[in-house]
C-alpha cells in the first residue's frame, strides 16, 4: 500500500472471477446453481439428496469443478450441464453503478475468467449493469472444461488471451484458485465473503493465506482506492 491506495500500479491486464466476486457471496446465485448441481447428480447417478451432495463436493474437492468430477467418471452431456445448473433466478441481483465506475476508471484491459458458462456470465454482467466494461470472458468451454485451479487452465488462459502474468492481478473468492495464479506470478487479490460463516468454496472473514496479495471484504471498496485520483501536491507556503 501506498498511501492507503494498493500498489497496483504495474497492472496492465485486471483478471476478474465472475461469482461471488464481482456480486458478493450473500446474493442468492450460487446458492441456487449449487442446490441445482444437486439435483442433476441425483439425476445422473440416481441417488437420493444427501448421496448426492457428498458426491458433488467430493468431486469439487477433488477435481476443481463437480463438472469435471463428473466429466472423469461418468458419461455426462456438458452443455446440458451447464445449461441446467446455470438455470437460475439472475433477478436477485441489481445493478451496481459504483462497482462499474470503479471497473470502468481502470486503466488496462479487464477481463473475466470464470469456471462457468459464457450464457451465465453474460446474465450476471448484464444484471450487474458492466455492460461494455470488459474485452473478453474465458469460460468453461474456452479451458476445454479444465477448470481453475489446475494450471492446465490458467496456461490456456494466459496464451489465448496474451496475458503476462506478472502484469496482471487476479480478483478471486476461491483462495485456492489464487494459489496457482499466485505461482504463476500474478498479483492475487481475495474478495471474501464478509459477514458470512466460511465454507469450503469461499473464503470467510480472516482468511488471509500466504499466497494472497491482497484480501478484501468489498470489492468496490478496495477498487475504489485503486481508482482514487492522486492527492493534488502541496501549494508552496
Amino acid at each position: 500500500m501506498t498511501d492507503g491506495r494498493p500498489d497496483l500500479g504495474h497492472v496492465e491486464t485486471w483478471v476478474f472471477d465472475l461469482d461471488n466476486t464481482l456480486y458478493p457471496a450473500d446474493a442468492a446465485v450460487m446458492s441456487q446453481v449449487d442446490r441445482r448441481m444437486t439435483e442433476y447428480v441425483m439425476r445422473l447417478l440416481d441417488l437420493e439428496r444427501d448421496a448426492a451432495r457428498a458426491v458433488q463436493k467430493r468431486y469439487w474437492r477433488d477435481y476443481g469443478t463437480t463438472l469435471n468430477g463428473l466429466m472423469s467418471n461418468h458419461d455426462v452431456d456438458l452443455a446440458d450441464f451447464l445449461d441446467y445448473v446455470h438455470d437460475v433466478d439472475h433477478d436477485v441481483l441489481t445493478p451496481d453503478p459504483t462497482l462499474a465506475r470503479h471497473i470502468g476508471r481502470l486503466e488496462g484491459r479487464r477481463l473475466i475468467y470464470t469456471n462457468g458458462s459464457l450464457k451465465h456470465a453474460e446474465t450476471v454482467v448484464d444484471r450487474l449493469g458492466l455492460n461494455g466494461l470488459f474485452d473478453d470472458v474465458f469460460d468453461i468451454a474456452a479451458s476445454d472444461y479444465t477448470p481453475k485451479p489446475h494450471r492446465e487452465s490458467f496456461d490456456r488462459f494466459a496464451r489465448r488471451l496474451a496475458v503476462r502474468p506478472a502484469r496482471a492481478a487476479m480478483f478471486e473468492d476461491s483462495a485456492r484458485n489464487l494459489e496457482t495464479a499466485a505461482d504463476m506470478g500474478f498479483t492475487t487479490v481475495l474478495v471474501r465473503a464478509a459477514g458470512l460463516d466460511r465454507d469450503e468454496e469461499t473464503a470467510g472473514p480472516g482468511d488471509r493465506p500466504p499466497h494472497v496479495h491482497y484480501a478484501v471484504d468489498c470489492l468496490k471498496t478496495f477498487l475504489g482506492r485503486v481508482t482514487a485520483p492522486e492527492p493534488e501536491p502541496d501549494e508552496p507556503a
